[in-house]
């Protein structure tokens, strides 16, 4: 199939993900998350287009329909989380992993992220500053920390950090492309600082500080490129070593098999193992 009858195949997969959910359909899914606020953008641009607000007063007014303080802002900034969400409870019915639950679980910590920072052009300022914003800050901090980790340990298998101290005894890390031990400690030291960072992005109230919504956008551009690089190596590694990729399962599928396509490696893959 043409990659870019490919592509859309795949985005017609994640709109309605009823079938057996593959590498990369879930992969896409992801990268589509990093790209809420631009999806968010493209749809206030669109509003304006219809509304014939191109280039008029109504362009700064923040409670005009298609203002920045729209309903509309984290209806679609939550999609590709929702998108995620379904994909993870798809996988769960395929594999019966509980894994694919926690993953579920992941996504869904975005959700009051997203719409706890909405609420504050719809309630008095008192309300949001000693109750609101409270509770969106720990939001923010668990779907923070709970992505983080699963980075980690899951979607990197860095298994708890430990790994990047071994490298003296390559026998225990063989798995690792590249064993150079500053680089996974600046992944997962950035990591972490990238993954807050975005949660400032998926907050509807803070957007208008354009300068620091850029930066930020940048940053997760870079992010999203490393979470991929070392998303890659981690499944190459399990493809290609199924003893390792066994260990994380009770009942492990064949990831190896000179008879399998690479596309029935990587279903096997997605169904094995918590994505």
């Amino acid at each position: 199939m043409p990659s870019r009858y490919y592509l859309l195949w795949t985005f017609w997969r994640i709109l309605f993900p009823v079938q057996t959910v593959t590498f990369s359909d879930f992969f896409l899914a992801d990268i589509l998350t990093s790209m809420s606020k631009v999806l968010s953008d493209l749809e206030r641009s669109v509003c304006r287009m219809v509304h014939r607000q191109v280039a008029t007063v109504a362009w700064f007014e923040a409670d005009s329909v298609c203002g920045s303080h729209s309903a509309a802002i984290p209806l679609v900034l939550v999609l590709p989380y929702l998108f995620r969400l379904f994909q993870c409870i798809r996988q769960y019915k395929d594999s019966k992993e509980i894994a694919n639950i926690w993953n579920a679980g992941k996504y869904l910590t975005a959700v009051p992220v997203i719409f706890l920072s909405a609420l504050k052009y719809f309630i008095d300022p008192d309300t949001w500053t000693y109750s609101i914003q409270p509770a969106w800050i720990l939001a923010g901090l668990a779907n923070t920390f709970f992505s983080f980790f699963w980075d980690i340990l899951r979607d990197w298998d860095l298994s708890v950090f430990t790994r990047i101290f071994k490298f003296t005894r390559p026998d225990l890390c063989s798995h690792l492309l590249y064993g150079r031990r500053w680089v996974y400690i600046w992944v997962i030291g950035s990591n972490l600082v990238l993954r807050w960072t975005w949660t400032y992005k998926l907050s509807a109230h803070l957007r208008n500080n354009y300068i620091t919504v850029f930066i930020i956008t940048f940053l997760e551009i870079y992010r999203r490129f490393q979470w991929a690089f070392f998303r890659v190596e981690n499944v190459w590694n399990k493809i290609n070593n199924p003893k390792r990729a066994s260990s994380h399962q009770s009942n492990p599928h064949p990831l190896r098999n000179d008879n399998n396509s690479e596309h029935d490696k990587l279903i096997a893959y997605s169904q094995s193992l918590g994505v």
